[in-house]
């Protein structure tokens, strides 16, 4: 089901994040025991009455500063209202309608059929009566709320829902469907939409070399050796803008709502361009999320090669994205069409490896060797014990140890065990998952994955 993407705008200090972090309050913290990935807590699940939003919490905004922060805020914020389903606009009741509030009125005024009036700070009726100065600002109604002490947000939450639109009919036909969906995605002008293409074996798709020509993610189903996939093309990483902004995060949620409903991750760089930060960053969210990955490099056309060229550039990949060392890489050609029939060969290889089972009794036979070369220790001196191993699932292949205390076992050997099952058992560009159970009722449990 697709996840609707709502913006929480407004100046400084009238309580956005208050508002966010209410509304989030049930999601628990990202922690990442791979090194290397990003981390980014700039946006969130929201769940009410049984539908899911995706938050995003903005900066305040501050018009005609010279500082550079001041103007990257307005340059996401810019990238926010773009991306958006639904703009919640913001003001404080306690203050009143100011300058800055009608100045953000008049570049919200364009969208005004997806912005929503918040008027924060409501405590009290007294100040629930004062929110109609607001109604100047020309988006009608405004929702009085208190996001400190969680007054009307009730209300305020059953109005989203209310300007959220139904599903549409490809993700309808995305939850009944078993077929395999394909995220296909990285930064602008790689070859994305070129790619999608070739693969679907037909121009359904606009291919320019514009950047950014593919607005939002789009759905093609087909079959491949009589199986049912569906691709989807998404929305490309904007680059940095002419002032150097750094990462905008708001150009990424198209396509993390991507990544969100698919199965398997194509990550498109381009053989003539370094890795970008915009690169790191997705590929590190797909990872964090469970996804299977492969990586595609394309425009090997224009490389000049050595005899060692694709071992540099494995090399520098599994050097910026040490996550990344278990998905498959492919240097291919849209432009020629070299190596494009390896993509979905790579992606049926992909689903094999995602859906193996590993006996109990081969796992233990594993275990057995992984623990006599080295067992486990703790800076404590207290004893280890790990009793057996089990595979509790696929998709993605899940690992259970049993052992007398979880919480003794290291970081570092955690990081071995997950080492080891990639070198004994492959899963080529499948995320594993280790689960540390103890045996005992009310033993802690300890996850990686």
């Amino acid at each position: 089901m697709r996840k609707y993407i709502v913006s929480i705008v407004g100046r400084p200090n009238v309580g956005k994040s208050t508002l966010f972090n209410r509304l989030c309050r049930k999601r628990s913290a990202i922690v990442d025991f791979e090194a290397g990935i990003t981390r980014d807590r700039k946006y969130e699940d929201v769940e009410w009455n049984g539908k899911i939003f995706k938050l995003v919490d903005t900066g305040g905004i501050v018009f005609n500063s010279i500082e550079t922060i001041d103007k990257m805020v307005l340059h996401q914020v810019m990238l926010a209202i773009d991306e958006s389903d639904l703009i919640i606009f913001m003001v404080d009741a306690q203050t009143g309608t100011t300058d800055i509030d009608k100045e953000i009125a008049k570049i919200l005024y364009p969208h005004k059929d997806k912005v929503m009036l918040v008027a924060n700070k409501a405590d009290n009726e007294k100040y629930e009566w004062e929110v109609y100065d607001f109604l100047q600002l020309g988006f009608g109604d405004v929702i009085p709320i208190s996001a400190s002490q969680g007054r009307n947000t009730g209300d305020f939450l059953d109005a989203v829902i209310e300007r959220i639109p139904g599903t549409q009919s490809i993700f309808q036909l995305e939850e009944k469907s078993s077929a395999t969906r394909i995220a296909v995605v990285g930064k602008p002008n790689v070859g994305k939409s070129s790619i999608v293409n070739l693969l679907l074996g037909n121009p359904k798709l606009i291919v320019t070399e514009i950047p950014g020509t593919t607005r939002d993610a789009i759905d093609s189903p087909f079959r491949y050796h009589n199986k049912d996939y569906i691709l989807i093309d998404t929305a490309g990483l904007r680059r940095k803008t002419r002032v150097n902004y750094g990462v905008e995060y708001f150009s990424t949620l198209r396509t993390i709502e991507a990544i969100d409903r698919c199965d398997i991750v194509v990550l498109v760089l381009t053989a003539d361009e370094e890795l970008s930060v915009q690169d790191i960053k997705i590929a590190s969210y797909a990872k964090r999320k469970m996804k299977e990955i492969m990586v595609v490099y394309n425009k090997w056309d224009l490389i000049e090669k050595e005899t060692n060229t694709i071992n540099k550039y494995l090399k520098e990949l599994h050097y910026q994205m040490p996550f990344l060392q278990f998905a498959p890489v492919l240097f291919i050609s849209a432009k020629t069409t070299q190596r494009i029939h390896r993509i979905m060969e790579t992606v049926a290889k992909i689903e094999e490896e995602s859906e193996k089972r590993i006996s109990t009794a081969e796992l233990n036979r594993f275990m057995e060797k992984v623990i006599m070369h080295r067992p486990p220790t703790h800076p404590s001196g207290r004893h280890i014990k790990i009793y057996y191993l089990t595979q509790a699932a696929v998709k993605p292949p899940t690992f259970i140890f049993f052992c007398n205390t979880p919480s003794l076992i290291t970081e570092n050997y955690r990081r071995y065990l997950h080492n080891q099952l990639r070198e004994m058992f492959k899963f080529e560009g499948v995320s594993i998952k280790l689960i540390f159970k103890g045996r005992k009722k009310g033993e802690d449990k300890l996850e990686l994955q």
